[in-house]
């Protein structure tokens, strides 16, 4: 089932490119230009096990669209991803960087393996053998890789250690969010949530009359929910339901979110939490809340169960959480989505900070960053809302694209691209 969902993720993407290109009036050729990478690069990777047997896996890099600048986004390990998810995730970071006004096109990267699987000598080997096989196409003004799902601060030490042993070039601004002694930013572990959780609150305030006591359920407790969480509760919301993939737990008084961090790092899951009640991850999307943040996987509301969605605004903490059919049952539903390349981008923002401080020499503190991605974040929604308002019987999503692709396609007429 999870393939299938994956490997549609492109088609969900390119239905919704072509629904902005109507609105903005661009033919069918420029569509077909834009739904398409710039290059699509696939990688066999072989590695000697602990066992002594060679293991074999396949990775990819897309890179969508560099218009706007160098490629710029994550590469996950998961044992879904297909081709056509990394060129689809691809597609979104160029409207992502181009919404946020990042000097940035899209890229994505993928290796499709467990890494619960592998010891860490093994891990260790597969991401060096994946920048042996790339190494070509990456750097600081090329293509800009960071994490993603199931890569963190280590692979990316491991990336720019063999990207520096291959190349000769001491150029640390290649890979973002890496560990603060190789030039990583301390704001970069939280700056997706933070992203998120300024977000939620800025739409709160224009949709449901604000963020105090507004009641949040949060789907997915990894990196990007925790903070989330943390971030929102100090706004004064009231978190009351979370899940992870073992399922969930909601408790209508609150949940205590240091105490459920405590769970989750002993136990391995929230649904050992002491009080409240347990729920599967598809009760938690349709339980009672003032704000749904959908903050795992992509396709989990579809056209089966938006209709149950009980929330009074969405906002996407994931990639690509709603299929375009859900899409329109909550526009008919007058319930706002906030969409992923606006709610999500505190991540690249922060990627962003990051890179440009190693390009500088590494001269910004913690507070100074903290304080830019809230700025952007902001700026941003601020953007979305006015081109919402402006745009007739259309929603966020549309409004956020049709910024994002407008800017990408005068990008690549001023260079004779198009």
């Amino acid at each position: 089932m999870q393939e299938t969902l994956s490997s549609n993720l492109y088609d969900q993407q390119v239905k919704k490119l072509y629904h902005v290109g109507q609105i903005l009036g661009l033919s069918q050729d420029v569509m077909q230009d834009l739904a398409t990478p710039e290059r699509v690069i696939q990688v066999k990777i072989e590695i000697k096990g602990n066992d002594g047997k060679v293991k074999t896996f396949i990775g990819w890099r897309s890179q969508h669209n560099s218009a706007l600048g160098p490629y710029k986004g994550g590469v996950r390990y998961h044992p879904d991803v297909t081709q056509d998810e990394v060129i689809a995730l691809s597609m979104m970071m160029t409207w992502k960087n181009s919404l946020l006004q990042l000097p940035y096109g899209g890229g994505k990267g993928g290796i499709r393996v467990d890494p619960s699987k592998l010891t860490k000598e093994e891990l260790e080997a597969l991401s060096r053998c994946y920048i042996d096989a790339l190494y070509k196409y990456i750097g600081s003004d090329i293509d800009v890789p960071a994490p993603d799902v199931n890569t963190n601060p280590q692979i990316m030490a491991w990336y720019l250690d063999e990207y520096i042993k291959i190349t000769g070039k001491a150029d640390f601004a290649v890979f973002t969010g890496k560990p603060v002694e190789l030039g990583g930013l301390p704001a970069r572990i939280y700056s997706t949530g933070l992203g998120v959780a300024t977000i939620t609150k800025a739409a709160a305030k224009k949709f449901i009359g604000g963020i105090e006591g507004a009641t949040v359920i949060i789907q997915g407790f990894g990196n990007v929910g925790s903070y989330t969480a943390q971030f929102l509760q100090e706004m004064g919301a009231k978190i009351i339901g979370v899940s992870d993939s073992k399922g969930g737990v909601i408790d209508p008084n609150g949940l205590d979110i240091k105490k459920l961090l405590e769970v989750k790092e002993s136990t391995g899951s929230v649904i050992n939490y002491p009080s409240g009640k347990k729920v599967t991850n598809d009760e938690l999307l349709i339980s009672e809340c003032d704000i749904l943040i959908p903050a795992a996987l992509e396709n989990v509301i579809h056209k089966f169960n938006a209709p149950k969605v009980k929330a009074k605004l969405i906002v996407e903490g994931a990639n690509g959480p709603l299929t375009a059919d859900a899409d329109l049952i909550m526009k008919d539903r007058g319930i706002p989505v906030v969409p992923d390349i606006l709610a999500n981008a505190g991540g690249v923002v922060g990627s962003y900070v990051e890179w440009a401080n190693n390009k500088m020499g590494e001269i910004m503190s913690e507070e100074e960053a903290k304080r830019l991605i809230i700025q952007r974040m902001e700026n941003a929604f601020e953007g979305v809302y006015q081109k919402y308002n402006k745009l007739e019987d259309q929603d966020l999503r549309t409004a956020a694209m049709a910024i994002s692709v407008e800017r990408v396609v005068n990008a690549m007429k001023a260079r004779g691209m198009l």
